[in-house]
């Protein structure tokens, strides 16, 4: 016996669909830096899997800034 799955398809209009930015509006602090420290560590992985001679470079600043105010 074969089942099958009917598809499901919900239409909303344009100004019905909620935004990525709503969306992240309401989450909370932490799972907004969550996913943005998510996001840097696939970058980061990405980045130094495209450089090949440069794979062991951990992700930093590239430069020490020091500012001083007079």
């Amino acid at each position: 016996m074969e089942r099958k799955l009917a598809p499901v398809v919900n239409k909303k209009g344009l100004h019905q669909s909620e935004t990525d930015f709503l969306y992240w509006q309401k989450q909370p602090y932490q799972a907004r830096i969550a996913a943005l420290e998510e996001i840097r560590r696939e970058y980061h992985a990405w980045f130094n899997s495209q450089q090949k001679e440069t794979a062991d470079v951990q992700p930093g600043f590239q430069r020490v800034y020091c500012i001083i105010k007079r």
